[in-house]
């Protein structure tokens, strides 16, 4: 198996597996599991196949060209560093799924829980596995998004719903911050590839705007890593079940802020502004997460503050800026993601065998359950530094960095102190974790009596237990290889004197670290009682300092502002925030004009007067005719203007055509075909006219000077955009730009005549897949809005005699859907349905021709539609997804993962994202004909179209069956 597909399973298996996940039944609890625990598995044998690729900073790269002329490749880059964190990432969420699959409860969606996770997985491996700077930020808003729905996994639990918002609102504004200070890393660097940015250091901080960039990537890494003062939001997060704690909370995702610092500590962490704010956060992170989480009550609140003590720690050391720190810094990351994954897991098997996590009702558990209580024990006295566990070697490195940097610097003699306290504050909150739940009397205010869980649910737990005991006891053989490989990609192969042993003699940091667990001992013997009986956060817990509350004031002023600048921006309606948009826009485009010193203005031809030249103004006076006249009837009779309109576009098809654009013309005569129904079908809806009813005069003048100051707005911008295309087209050295180059190369380089539809499915493909992207979430938006409305008869005024008349409609539905339009075709149904191949033969011709003459995927995809139109007309819309089995989301899915697949078969040739190849073939009986790849995309273009329009057209065609309001009721003369 070769490197790089090595590479691609470990970042893809996660993503195809979370798929899989989502579309097994809601109650597959096991099958989630089970393919959960594959994937994870399978994923860390591809790590550990690779961990003999590379040693002494050697480096694993994958490139797949993207859009190599801007330098944005995808890049995996795979040394000893992110091999570390990949292993945390994929070793403990293989026990986490394992938990999980016990803790979750068989009335949840659990294949649903297990998609997000795999998908976090993913994500996270993506952002530890990137070599390319943008490419770390998607995976990092990534990591963010797929947190939010496992943090609010629980939905109906209003502090769920709360956490996540809070946790996604942080995380997400850091992430914008990150995008920022990466792109202006990249263009000081001149490149985004993370290699050549960490090779760059010197030329990086003699530009000064390397503080910028290095400001909005602290930004984003102290947010994500819960750091002073972006550390509230992760203790509102632990409403998530435990294995999201576990997971997210101790390995996964507070720790991708750790590894962004890591990553470029080498080329900022001799900068004062690097000492003085990821030291400054980390210290005081480092206290006041300790102290907060002495006085909390429950058992993942206390953990949840702890974790931002021991991650202020590790920050603190890689605020240090000495290489030493760094790698005291790693081996920290390692040891507290095993000690608190366990702790975590070991608090949601107290909660899910004793029914309650408040400590407050836990005492004498040991009795009940003995194994996790000394399991617990041992993970929570690795978190408090005793010896021989993981825990206290690098707490003892970190108290002897911060002795070491003590004499540097006068603000750095204080140093010792606040380590040595928060540890002792480590120490007491961590015997209180001990002694308040698992000794003592018996608990009598529990709901049941607690027991110990299944065995398979508790395996996690002892692995990770084992792991600290085998870390604290022999270092060098078990970490120790790995914690070298990770420190050289840092570092580099000349690496500091450091010291795995577990005794070094006795010294000043040893002093220290016995100071903090005799002074936290000390301190909970005499105020662990009054803490045990205190409130949740303590008298003196620097309440004031948990940034929620102005979080909170912060997000209601936000949304005051958004309601008072929707209320001022959609106070008139849609048509009030058109006309403000279109004004805008005038106003941009003459300031533009007035700022670069006028406009270009083509030389208007003389006209010939020739015969060809009056038809052609005839045909736009017709149009133009058309146009106005479609406004006018709009105020009496709505179905006339449709058509009217009808007439407008069918001029814009004749003028394509007339300029030899046989392609658009095509295209908008079928665009123009589908438009109308859809627009008669929407008709039914419309609100009220004016007109039909009694209003005020004041209104009614109101509402003629705003057609008046529409009609000049119209004029206005229909000049101008006509004035700017004419100008466009008429340009002298049109041909000598990127048009001449695309007339030269389409037929050599994408093997097309039709230059229309090799600018689009090859030169800018990317375009176009954007574009089809957006057009399947129109589809997808039309039919969330309308599947709930419900149009009501307000002659009904008692609602049990609504809901009758509504299920009376209901069934009435299906009998009438097609009846309803039978009586108003004027084309017999027999001929509709006759008419159905033809028009199926005559899209798949525009399909197949498309790449030499004129046709293509989308207008392809419209002729289909239409084809489904004429049955819609036929027979109504319950035939069309019954007997034709059309289901449009599956269809706008499924093509968007054909082009996305047309795409990505590129990298596996070496070539950037969509490019196509072509190639002649020799077919029996069709002789040599050529093949292009973009077939296959342009056959993702035709279905997601397809799907689209169908799925617009189902939607708008059920509603105009449903009983309309009554007050909308029109007169005779609207037509509708």
């Amino acid at each position: 198996m070769t490197i790089s597909l090595l590479l691609i399973l470990l970042v893809a298996l996660p993503f195809v597996g979370a798929v899989v996940a989502a579309g097994l039944p809601r109650h597959a609890r096991t099958s989630a599991a089970v393919l959960s625990w594959i994937v994870a598995l399978a994923s860390v044998v591809c790590l550990i196949v690779l961990w003999p690729r590379f040693q002494d900073g050697e480096i694993l790269r994958l490139d797949i060209p993207w859009v190599p002329s801007l330098g944005l490749n995808l890049v995996l880059r795979l040394d000893g560093l992110s091999w570390l964190f990949s292993a945390l990432v994929l070793g403990i969420g293989a026990l986490v799924v394992l938990y999980a699959r016990y803790y979750m409860s068989p009335k949840d969606p659990v294949p649903r829980f297990f998609s997000f996770l795999l998908a976090f997985m993913g994500a996270m491996q993506g952002l530890v596995l990137s070599g390319n700077l943008i490419q770390i930020v998607v995976f990092w808003e990534l990591t963010s998004l797929f947190s939010f729905l496992l943090i609010g996994y629980w939905n109906q639990n209003p502090l769920a719903r709360e956490g996540a918002r809070m946790a996604l609102t942080i995380t997400a504004t850091g992430g914008l911050a990150l995008l920022v200070g990466m792109i202006l890393l990249g263009q000081i660097a001149g490149s985004y590839d993370l290699d050549v940015v960490l090779a760059a250091r010197d030329a990086i901080l003699a530009d000064p705007r390397h503080l910028w960039a290095l400001g909005f990537i602290l930004i984003g890494a102290l947010t994500k890593s819960a750091q002073f003062p972006f550390h509230f939001w992760l203790p509102r997060a632990m409403a998530a079940p435990t294995p999201v704690s576990a997971y997210l909370h101790s390995a996964t995702l507070v720790k991708a802020g750790i590894f962004l610092l890591i990553r470029f500590w080498p080329v900022f962490a001799e900068t004062q502004m690097w000492l003085v704010v990821v030291g400054g956060a980390g210290l005081i992170t480092l206290v006041v997460g300790a102290w907060t989480a002495i006085f909390q009550h429950d058992l993942k609140g206390l953990l949840a503050y702890s974790t931002i003590s021991h991650l202020g720690l590790i920050v603190l050391l890689l605020g240090l800026g000495t290489e030493l720190g760094a790698i005291a810094a790693i081996f920290h990351v390692v040891n507290h993601a095993t000690f608190k994954a366990s702790l975590f897991m070991a608090a949601g098997i107290i909660d899910h065998e004793a029914g309650s996590r408040d400590m407050r009702k836990l005492s004498g558990l040991f009795r009940f359950m003995p194994i996790t209580a000394t399991l617990a024990m041992v993970a929570a006295a690795a978190m408090a530094g005793v010896p021989l566990l993981n825990g206290f070697l690098s707490k003892e490195m970190f108290l002897a960095e911060t002795v070491a940097e003590a004499g540097l610097h006068p603000l750095a003699a204080g140093l010792p102190i606040v380590a040595t306290l928060a540890s002792a504050f480590s120490v007491l909150y961590s015997l209180r974790f001990i002694h308040a739940t698992f000794f003592g009397p018996a608990p009598t205010l529990l709901d049941r009596v607690p027991h110990e869980p299944p065995g398979w649910m508790r395996r996690p737990v002892e692995i990770l237990v084992v792991l600290c005991l085998v870390v604290g006891i022999a270092p060098a053989l078990t970490v120790g290889p790995f914690l070298r490989s990770a420190a050289v990609s840092v570092l580099g192969l000349d690496l500091p004197y450091y010291s795995l042993k577990i005794w070094h003699g006795f010294n000043l940091p040893l002093l220290l670290s016995v100071l903090a667990l005799a002074s936290g001992v000390t301190l909970y013997v005499l105020f662990g009682r009054r803490i045990h009986a205190g409130a949740g956060g303590g008298p003196l817990a620097v309440r004031w300092l948990n940034g929620g509350y102005l979080f909170e004031k912060t997000m209601t002023g936000v949304y005051r502002l958004a309601e008072a600048g929707t209320k001022w921006l959609g106070a008139g309606g849609v048509q009030q925030q058109l006309r403000a948009i279109i004004l805008t826009a005038v106003a941009a485009v003459a300031a533009a004009a007035i700022w670069s010193g006028g406009v270009f203005v083509a030389e208007m031809p003389t006209p010939t007067g020739s015969a060809s030249e009056l038809a052609f103004v005839l045909l736009w006076l017709v149009g133009g005719a058309c146009a106005i006249a479609a406004a006018w009837q709009a105020k009496y009779h709505r179905l006339a203007a449709v058509v009217l309109m009808g007439g407008a576009g069918l001029a814009s098809c004749l003028s394509f055509l007339w300029l030899s654009a046989p392609d658009l013309a095509i295209t908008q005569l079928l665009v123009e075909i589908v438009t109308t129904v859809l627009l008669l079908l929407g008709l039914r809806w419309l609100p009220k006219r004016l007109e039909t009813i009694k209003v005020p005069e004041r209104l009614q003048r109101r509402s003629r000077l705003r057609r008046r100051f529409d009609l000049v707005l119209a004029a206005i911008v229909g000049t101008g955009l006509a004035a700017a295309a004419y100008a466009i087209m008429t340009r002298p050295a049109l041909m000598d730009g990127v048009s001449r180059y695309y007339a030269e190369q389409a037929y050599a380089l994408a093997g097309g005549r039709n230059l229309v539809n090799v600018i689009l499915v090859d030169f800018r493909a990317f375009d176009t897949f954007g574009e089809i992207t957006v057009l399947g979430i129109v589809g997808l938006t039309v039919f969330i809005l309308l599947r709930r409305f419900r149009p009501h008869d307000d002659s009904l005024p008692d609602p049990s005699q609504k809901r009758r008349q509504a299920a009376a409609d209901r069934k009435r539905e299906d009998r009438a859907e097609g009846d309803t339009l039978k009586e108003t075709m004027l084309v017999p149904q027999v001929v509709m349905r006759w008419m159905f191949p033809f028009v199926i033969l005559f899209a798949v011709h525009l399909f197949l021709r498309g790449h030499d003459l004129p046709g293509g995927g989308f207008a392809a995809g419209i002729a289909l539609s239409v084809a489904f139109v004429l049955q819609y007309m036929a027979s109504g819309a319950r035939w069309v997804e019954d007997r034709l089995e059309i289901r449009p989301a599956l269809w706008i899915g499924s093509g968007l993962l054909i082009a996305t697949l047309a795409g990505v078969a590129a990298w596996m040739f070496g070539r950037p994202f969509l490019t196509s190849y072509f190639q002649y073939a020799e077919l029996p009986l069709l002789g040599r004909v050529p093949i292009a790849s973009a077939l296959v995309f342009d056959l993702g273009v035709v279905i997601l179209v397809l799907g689209a329009t169908v799925m617009m057209l189902v939607a708008l065609a059920h509603q105009s069956l449903r009983k309309p309001r009554q007050t909308e009721t029109t007169d005779k003369g609207d037509g509708r």
